[in-house]
């Protein structure tokens, strides 16, 4: 210890705050004697694997082995369990060790614990896009549609020319070309002939056929009236009895009739 403590040790990293230890086997990782695993012939500590703990032990029988220097064995992921098999194999260990080991175990779980419920919150993920990158896109996006624009003005200049008839009798023209052509004359001749054929709708006066209607009606009840005039001739000695007629009767009566009086002289 004092070699390594006051002359050189790989694993030593001092700061501000004090000396630690990045050796993978510390307890703790702080640097003193207790906790060196370098310094201790007889040393426990405890390591995760994938998710996994395991109890690593070194005893001074092993130390001429240094393939068989550290016994492992598994920990559960229950925390009981794992508790008791520390203490089954550390029972004859130093209290002060036993304790270290205790405290990391504890740790390791609640930073398992937390590490799976991030992992099951879902969070943005940031990514980092490149500058020089965008707008060399947004560049060549702008060439683009400059070019798609000027093509188009171009295309439909050729088109209204060939249909002007600008250029005379062309036998060689692509046939694509002068089908868009015959399609677009199609289109806009359909609408025409779909109004040519749709009927306009007329509306006609009914008065002259009412009025028409309204004489010959007359006309019928004038020869009615010529018939009776014999038997009112007849009838003028005889009283003539006139039912009693109710208030506002006749009011009623008139409303909504058209008056169909004929007006008779009796010489």
């Amino acid at each position: 210890w004092h070699c390594i403590r006051h002359n050189h040790c790989s694993f030593m990293a001092k700061i501000e705050t004090g000396i630690f230890c990045r050796n993978p086997y510390n307890a703790t990782g702080i640097c003193n004697r207790s906790s060196c695993p370098l310094a201790n012939s007889r040393y426990a500590t405890i390591r995760d694997h994938d998710g996994v703990f395991y109890l690593y032990m070194k005893t001074a029988e092993r130390a001429h082995l240094p393939k068989k220097l550290w016994e492992r064995v598994k920990l559960p992921r229950n925390y009981e369990k794992a508790m008791e098999i520390i203490n089954k194999h550390l029972e004859f260990w130093p209290k002060l060790l036993v304790h270290k080991i205790k405290q990391r175990l504890t740790k390791m779980t609640q930073y398992r614990i937390r590490m799976r419920r991030l992992q099951l919150k879902v969070r943005e993920k940031i990514m980092t896009v490149p500058r020089k990158k965008t707008q060399r896109d947004l560049r060549r996006l702008d060439k683009a549609e400059k070019a798609a624009q000027l093509d188009k003005s171009i295309e439909s200049e050729l088109k209204e020319r060939l249909r002007k008839g600008v250029y005379g009798e062309i036998y060689n023209f692509p046939f694509k070309q002068f089908d868009t052509i015959l399609d677009m004359e199609k289109d806009d001749l359909a609408p025409e002939i779909e109004e040519e054929e749709e009927g306009e709708i007329e509306y006609v006066e009914g008065d002259d056929i009412e009025m028409g209607d309204m004489d010959d009606m007359e006309d019928f009840e004038g020869f009615g009236d010529e018939d009776d005039d014999g038997d009112e001739d007849d009838d003028l000695d005889e009283p003539a009895t006139k039912k009693p007629k109710l208030p506002g009767s006749d009011s009623r009566s008139k409303i909504g009739r058209k008056s169909t009086k004929v007006i008779t002289e009796i010489k």
